[in-house]
């Protein structure tokens, strides 16, 4: 049997090159080769599996030409070199590793956090220079303050963790944050107002997506303590650099540190000016250890799979059998649409996630019909978690997660209901496929119905009353907007009911405010579903 073959494009260890050798599987090491396009289009149609970093940019055109690659492996946890939705379409594995520069980066925060505090870098470029400036730089102590941490996740968490050990009060503001998991962290959970309020230094650990953009507004900086210290490296896009430079400029903001800017590689910007802001270049995950660690990781994953078709962090594919697929794949997408559905609707902390499986969806791999629905409620806000990482986060977070199976208990065949726990409410859906592999929605609190799920929908509640069609039909119809399938429900005459929407297009906000203003409806929620 031939070895399978792997192309590293970019710089890996030696240790990580040797372990595709001690696996039985055949490698070559061309590190500079991800900077030559044209070369690495030559070489590529020879190879099973490629393992890169940044340098290499797989494109559709790359992947087009790669008739034999399997498997991309990424030494690292960003992917945005790498056209996932056309190595999907090709059916190649992307891999990552997720979990390998955690401490790195956050010790990269920490660093950060004493270098503002005490203003080394400028103290040093001042002494490097022959003065000695000693009245010059009073800095501040950690010891005693209050830090708060905006997204208390994997890195966010170990931060907590370092900071409570510098004995710093720790206030957290993330919404996946159970009170049990705050505890564990020794730190109190605050909405995020509170923590602007309260906070002496800021620190940012979320991903970059449409609700954290700007989380630090011109509006929240003036909700900040005066005097406050900033630090980011998270990603660029989370902070407005223009508000942070008037926050700074005005004495309001104390300082900055910043790894990550809007746009990058950042060789101008007007924070540079500033004597009251550090920055480096996005150096969270460079360190010795974190490069070692993922390159290791990179290369047991790709192994794994070319050799034994075990998937491990994969952000395109299931951790499931290449039989189990077949039959799993329209269970795996319901899971994932109950997920988001459910995910769509939340907004407090999730504390536990109920997953019921009836009839003959209770006999499949159940771990990762679990990790499509858990993946599916956390990638509303946070769209890095995969299949694979996704347990791990609920897990971290505190969320206790129960699967029940049972046997045929109604009119079909098998279906799943997905219930969602938080301190103020339990949410609940069911959904089942048809025989024509389709996934359905089959109930929503306790209401059943019968929809079809589409990209863009609009989920509203409202009491059982004449002219709830007419209203959602004119509105939506006066604003151009097409509807392509119509659900209705209720749980009694005259009781709660509820309208489920598929449309050919996402519902401007103008049109939901007007659906809004009418009176007739509890909620009115535009969702959003990869139905592809």
């Amino acid at each position: 049997m031939m070895k399978p073959k792997v192309l590293v494009s970019d710089k890996l260890s030696e240790t990580a090159v040797q372990i595709f050798r001690d696996r039985g599987v055949e490698v070559d090491y061309l590190p500079d080769l991800g900077k030559d396009k044209d070369k690495l289009l030559e070489l590529i149609p020879q190879y099973d599996g490629l393992a890169i970093r940044s340098a290499t940019k797989v494109t559709d055109k790359l992947l087009a030409a790669a008739t034999r690659l399997k498997v991309i492996g990424r030494a690292g946890i960003g992917v945005d070199n790498v056209d996932i939705p056309a190595a999907s379409k090709r059916g190649v594995i992307v891999m990552n590793t997720p979990f390998g520069n955690s401490v790195t980066t956050a010790e990269h925060a920490i660093a950060m956090m004493f270098a503002v505090a005490r203003q080394l870098p400028e103290a040093s470029a001042s002494t490097q220079a022959g003065k000695w400036e000693k009245n010059r730089f009073m800095g501040v102590e950690l010891f005693n303050k209050t830090l708060g941490v905006i997204g208390a996740g994997n890195i966010g968490g170990i931060v907590c963790d370092r900071a409570v050990g510098l004995k710093m009060k720790v206030v957290a503001y993330d919404p996946f944050l159970s009170e049990e998991r705050a505890k564990t962290l020794g730190v109190t959970k605050v909405e995020l107002d509170g923590l602007l309020a309260r906070a002496d230094f800021i620190t940012l650990h979320v991903p970059l997506t449409d609700k954290t953009r700007n989380i630090l507004n011109r509006e929240a900086l003036a909700k900040t303590k005066k005097g406050v210290r900033i630090i980011n490296c998270a990603r660029g896009g989370l902070i407005d650099e223009a508000a942070l430079f008037d926050a700074l400029t005005s004495g309001h903001v104390a300082g900055a540190a910043l790894d990550v800017f809007e746009v990058e590689p950042a060789t101008d910007s007007p924070l540079f000016t500033l004597r009251n802001v550090v920055c480096t270049p996005h150096l969270g995950a460079s360190t010795t250890e974190a490069q070692e660690n993922v390159a290791l990781q990179v290369a047991e994953q790709m192994s794994d799979y070319l050799l034994t078709g075990a998937v491990q962090n994969a952000l395109n594919m299931p951790s499931v059998t290449a039989e189990e697929a077949v039959v799993m794949g329209p269970w795996l997408k319901l899971a994932a649409h109950l997920g988001a559905f459910a995910g769509q609707l939340t907004e407090e902390p999730v504390k536990a996630i109920n997953v019921l499986y009836d009839g003959t969806v209770a006999q499949m791999n159940l771990p990762a019909l679990n990790s499509a629905a858990i993946a599916g409620i956390m990638k509303v806000t946070n769209p890095d978690v995969n299949l694979v990482s996704a347990p791990v986060v609920a897990r971290e977070r505190g969320v206790q997660i129960a699967t029940t199976r049972q046997d045929k208990g109604g009119v079909f065949d098998g279906y799943m209901k997905l219930t969602v726990v938080t301190d103020k409410r339990e949410r609940s859906i069911a959904g089942t496929v048809f025989s024509d592999g389709k996934p359905r929605f089959i109930q929503i609190k306790g209401i059943n119905i019968d929809a079809e799920i589409g990209d863009h929908m609009l989920y509203t509640t409202n009491d059982d009353v004449p002219g709830i069609i007419g209203t959602l039909g004119q509105t939506l119809g006066q604003a151009g907007v097409n509807i392509a399938n119509f659900t209705l429900g209720r749980a009694k005459a005259s009781g709660e009911a509820i309208a489920l929407l598929y449309l050919d297009n996402p519902l401007p906000d103008p049109v939901r405010q007007a659906l809004i203003s009418t009176g007739k409806f509890r909620q009115v929620r535009p969702l959003a579903f990869d139905v592809a």
